[in-house]
């Protein structure tokens, strides 16, 4: 302690009380939060913990900090206490008393440099808050409530690493740790079904992301500040939140691996019934194939001058990954199982489909030909309803168009021509009858 500044006027015993009495509950304030820092679990973890990076760095700065808080503390305590004890001698102190109290009080007080000097050193290495980026000073001259102010930065300082670092050890190890837990039942499950590191891509995603989640785990409890992101300035709780960018990525990683995992497990259950539905469907489009070629037979038999596409073969090449498929099965390689049905399934859908539009394209013209075949007979019951069934040229036409659609080959185009001629001469006759009927039926209802 060094001799008393200038302090202006010399305070009354009221304020003198009302001084101490702030001065008292500051204090008060002050060892709190000293002795909650001190108790702090992220305090104990920071100084036995192996660091590196943004941490050490951040944490060789707080610790300065936490040293000058404390011995801040203590010079602010003794003077306190001298102040206090003077106070307590009389009831009324004397004018010598309170100018005393009105040094002790309002004066600066010479605070040796050999802390400070520490701090601006360990400061020197990085930004900091008051006092920590400062060069070293024998000594500072401070008023209690200036060292007040200093503390309360000091404190801050320290809390915001000490905080920040016990949010992120909180939050992520525990974390990173059940997902492990999570991952190591996804690789056993893989491991059962056959799902193995180079023999298939969820395998080697699976070890990716073990790896990375054994490297994450060690850089947080080695640097955990190098994860936390503050807002709002500040580092302490509600300043600020833990960055969990790689752990959320791992995370989607291992959801994508057991939704792989699941669907080849769904395949070991479903298997058979998909296989058994495969062969089905290949064994429909066969027939249908082997319909539509033999109703190209009957259609260059009994068609002339058409043109019938060619039909193709059958799936042989799908048949030979069907026979692969089953034996994917028997000998329980789910993995490569799994990706050989969803592939075959689409492909046999497309293959029915195919057979079916060839059966179409080929029965096309005997389709034409039964169109015709029913118009005209359409059309002669029409006439015969009239009572024109007897009419000589409706007679001819009729047989014309008759004999051309049943007889083989059949000219399509000439009979539909013929078709056309018997129900252009049967509209003929029937429009000026049918009008004929219309009129003697007004003539009646004019009698």
């Amino acid at each position: 302690m060094g001799p008393a500044g200038p302090t202006g006027p010399v305070m009354s015993r009221e304020e003198a009380d009302r001084a101490l009495g702030r001065l008292d509950a500051e204090h008060e304030a002050v060892e709190s939060s000293l002795l909650a820092l001190q108790d702090h679990a992220g305090r104990r973890l920071l100084e036995g913990a192996q660091l590196s990076g943004t941490t050490e760095r951040r944490w060789a700065r707080a610790e300065a900090a936490i040293t000058l808080l404390w011995n801040g503390f203590e010079t602010y305590s003794r003077t306190l206490k001298a102040a206090r004890e003077l106070r307590e001698r009389r009831r009324w102190p004397s004018r010598d008393d309170l100018v005393e109290l009105t040094r002790l009080l309002r004066g600066t007080l010479t605070v040796s440099g050999g802390a400070l000097g520490q701090v601006g050193t360990a400061g020197a290495t990085g930004s900091g808050g008051a006092g920590l980026t400062e060069a070293p000073k024998l000594a500072e001259e401070l008023t209690l409530s200036q060292l007040v102010d200093r503390m309360n930065d000091w404190y801050a300082q320290a809390l915001d690493v000490v905080a920040a670092a016990d949010s992120v050890w909180s939050a992520l190890p525990a974390r990173i740790d059940l997902l492990a837990a999570e991952l190591g039942r996804v690789r056993s499950l893989a491991h059962s079904v056959g799902v193995r590191p180079g023999e298939h891509p969820a395998a080697d995603d699976l070890e990716r992301t073990t790896a990375e989640l054994t490297a994450l785990r060690a850089e947080v409890l080695r640097d955990p500040l190098a994860f936390w992101t503050p807002t709002g300035g500040s580092s302490a709780p509600g300043g600020g939140r833990p960055n969990t960018t790689r752990y959320d990525a791992a995370a989607r990683a291992l959801e994508e691996v057991r939704r792989e995992i699941d669907a080849v497990l769904a395949v070991r259950q479903d298997a058979e019934q998909r296989l058994m539905k495969l062969r089905d469907v290949l064994s429909r489009a066969d027939r249908t194939l082997a319909e539509a070629r033999s109703a190209r037979g009957e259609v260059l038999a009994k068609i002339a001058a058409s043109e019938v596409p060619a039909v193709s073969g059958p799936p042989t090449a799908l048949q030979e990954q069907l026979t692969t498929a089953a034996e994917h099965r028997r000998h329980a390689r789910w993995h490569r199982l799994s990706p050989l049905l969803e592939s075959l399934e689409l492909r046999a859908e497309e293959e029915l489909e195919r057979a079916r539009d060839q059966l179409s394209a080929v029965t096309a013209p005997l389709a034409v030909r039964a169109e015709l075949r029913g118009r005209l007979d359409a059309y002669k019951a029409k006439v015969a309803r009239h009572g024109m069934a007897e009419d000589r040229i409706l007679i001819e036409r009729y047989d014309a168009a008759r004999r051309m659609l049943w007889s083989a080959p059949c000219d399509l185009r000439a009979a539909e021509d013929a078709v056309l001629r018997y129900q252009k001469a049967a509209q003929d006759v029937l429009v000026p009858r049918q009008h004929g009927e219309a009129g003697g039926a007004m003539n009646m209802g004019a009698e």
